[in-house]
C-alpha cells in the first residue's frame, strides 16, 4: 500500500493540467471570505456615494424614524411572548387554553411564533416533556387558526424539534406530512432533525430511503439527493451511514463528483478505513477530479493526525503549484491535527509559516495553537500565545478563555483563572457552562470548595445554565 504521501503526489501529477480547481462548497456566499464580501460591497457602493451626499439628512431621518419603530416592535413582541408562556404555565385539566390565549388578543407573527416555541423548547426536561408537546401544538394550531398568519417552514421545524425532544415520534411525522401537503418543500433542516430523532428510535435507514425517493426533498444547490443527504449526514457524524447511502447511489448507476468524494473519504478516515480512503483518493485521480479546497483540507486533517509534517509541507507546495493558495484553514486544519499528534514544535512552524504566506491568524488558529500548549503543560508558551492574539487585534472567544483557565487550573493558578473567569465577561465574551463546569470541578478537585461554591453562585445570580445545576454534584453545590 503506497504511503498517503505518494498518493497525493501521483494524483496531482495525473490532473496538474487541470487547473480549475472545483470549489463547490467554498464558493458559495456564506462562505466567502472578508475580502470576497467587500469587493462585492464596491460594485454598488460608488454609485451610492452620490446619491447619499443629497440625501444624507432624508436618509438619517428615516433611518432614526425606522430604528425607533423597530425597537417599539421588538419589545411589544418581547412582552407578548413572555404574556403567552405564562399562559402556559398557567395551564391545567380545567384550564381552557385556547380562551386563555383568545383574550389576550395577542396578534401572531413569524418572530413571535418563534420566540414562543423556542421559549418551549429551552423548558423541556425529561418530567416535562408530555406536556411540554402538547402546549406547544396547541399554540401552533391556535396561530394557523388566527386571521392574517400563515405558518412557515421555520415554523413547522421548530415544532418538529419539540416533538423530538419529548420523544412524540408519531405525532413529529404527522407534522412532516402536514407540512409537505401545505406545499413547504423537505429541506436538509427537515432531515436534520428527522435523522436525529430517528436515528434514536432505530428507523435512519428508512428515513434515508424515505427522502431519497421523495419528490419534495429540496436538495439544492447539490447535484443530485444523495449529495445532500450525504452533506447531511456528515454534519450529524453519521459516518456509517454515509458508507451506506454511498453504496446505494453506486447502485442507482450515479457517479461521484469531488463532493461526494469528500464526503465520503472523510467518513472513511473517521471510521480507521485507511485503505478504503486510499483507494478512493487514488480513483478521484483515475476519473480526472480535481482535489478542491476541501479534499486538500482533509488531507491536511489526516497528515497532522498522522504527525507527518514533512507530507504537509510537500503537499502545501503542490497546492500552490496547481493553482490553490493554501488558506488559514489550512493551516489550522494541519496544525490542529499535529497538536493532536503532539508535535508542538511543527505546530509552531506551520504558525510562522502561514504569517510568512500572508495568512492573518485568527482566534480559531491561536485558540487550537493556547489549546496544544495547555494540553502540553506549557502554560507558558500558551499565555504568550494569548497575550500575543490580543496585541495583534484577535479577540479570545469562550474556547480560547476555556483553553486558557483550564490551563491555570493545570498549574495551580486559580486565583488567575477566576480572574479570567471576570476578565472574559468584561471583554464581553460571555462564559459557557463548560467554563464554569472546567473552574468549578478544578477547584473542587483542590479541595477549594469555598471558592467553587462560589463561581456556581455568581453563575446562579446571572440567571445562566440555572437547569443544569444538578450537574454539579458534590460538597461544593449549596442551594
Amino acid at each position: 500500500m503506497n504511503s498517503i504521501t505518494l498518493l497525493v503526489h501521483r494524483m496531482v501529477q495525473k490532473i496538474s493540467h487541470c487547473l480549475n480547481i472545483s470549489r463547490k462548497l467554498c464558493d458559495q456566499p456564506f462562505h466567502s471570505d472578508e475580502g470576497v464580501v467587500r469587493s462585492g460591497y464596491e460594485l454598488v457602493e460608488e454609485p451610492l456615494k452620490k446619491m447619499f451626499v443629497a440625501t444624507c439628512e432624508s436618509v438619517d431621518y428615516d433611518r432614526k424614524q425606522n430604528l425607533h419603530f423597530r425597537d417599539g416592535f421588538l419589545e411589544s413582541v418581547r412582552m407578548d411572548v413572555e404574556r403567552v408562556l405564562e399562559v402556559f404555565h398557567k395551564d391545567s385539566v380545567e384550564f381552557d387554553f385556547r380562551v386563555a390565549l383568545d383574550e389576550l388578543r395577542v396578534r401572531p407573527s413569524g418572530i413571535l411564533v418563534r420566540e414562543v416555541l423556542y421559549g418551549v423548547l429551552r423548558e423541556v426536561n425529561c418530567e416535562n416533556k408530555g406536556r411540554c408537546a402538547k402546549l406547544a401544538f396547541k399554540f401552533f394550531v391556535w396561530c394557523g387558526q388566527q386571521e392574517g398568519y400563515w405558518h412557515t417552514a421555520n415554523s413547522y421545524h421548530l415544532v418538529m424539534k419539540i416533538f423530538a425532544e419529548c420523544e412524540e415520534f408519531k405525532a413529529m411525522w404527522r407534522l412532516v406530512d402536514e407540512m409537505i401537503e401545505r406545499g413547504f418543500p423537505a429541506t436538509a433542516r427537515t432531515f436534520n432533525i428527522l435523522i436525529c430523532a430517528c436515528g434514536e428510535a432505530g428507523f435512519a435507514r428508512k428515513l434515508v430511503v424515505k427522502f431519497i425517493k421523495s419528490k419534495s426533498f429540496n436538495y439544492r444547490p447539490f447535484k443530485h439527493s444523495y449529495n445532500a443527504i450525504l452533506h447531511c449526514l456528515l454534519a450529524l457524524k453519521q459516518y456509517k451511514l454515509i458508507e451506506w447511502v454511498y453504496r446505494q447511489m453506486l447502485l442507482e448507476g450515479l457517479s461521484s463528483d469531488v463532493l461526494t468524494y469528500n464526503i465520503v473519504m472523510f467518513a472513511k478516515y473517521r471510521l480507521g478505513k485507511l485503505n478504503q480512503f486510499h483507494r478512493l483518493l487514488d480513483e478521484m485521480g483515475r476519473n480526472g477530479l480535481s482535489p478542491d479546497f476541501h479534499t486538500y483540507n482533509i488531507l491536511l486533517h489526516v497528515l497532522g493526525k498522522g504527525d507527518k509534517p514533512l507530507a504537509a509541507l510537500n503537499l502545501l507546495n503542490r497546492m500552490r503549484e496547481t493553482g490553490t493558495e493554501p488558506t488559514v484553514l489550512h493551516f489550522t486544519t494541519l496544525i490542529d491535527g499535529l497538536s493532536r499528534a503532539g508535535n508542538l514544535d511543527a505546530c509552531k512552524y506551520f504558525f510562522d509559516e502561514m504569517m510568512k504566506n500572508g495568512c492573518v491568524p485568527d482566534v480559531v488558529a491561536y485558540t487550537v495553537m493556547i489549546t496544544g500548549y495547555v494540553v502540553a503543560g506549557e502554560l507558558e508558551k500558551a499565555q504568550e500565545m494569548f497575550n500575543e492574539m490580543i496585541f495583534r487585534g484577535q479577540i479570545p472567544n469562550v474556547f480560547t478563555y476555556n483553553s486558557m483557565i483550564r490551563g491555570l487550573c493545570m498549574a495551580g493558578k486559580f486565583d488567575e483563572a477566576c480572574s479570567m473567569l471576570k476578565e472574559m465577561e468584561t471583554r464581553g465574551c460571555s462564559p459557557n457552562f463548560v467554563v464554569y463546569t472546567t473552574l468549578v470541578s478544578s477547584l473542587r478537585n483542590a479541595g477549594k470548595l469555598a471558592e467553587a461554591h462560589q463561581v456556581i453562585r455568581q453563575m446562579m445570580e446571572k440567571g445562566k445554565y440555572v437547569h443544569l445545576l444538578s450537574r454539579f454534584k458534590g460538597k461544593g453545590h449549596k442551594r
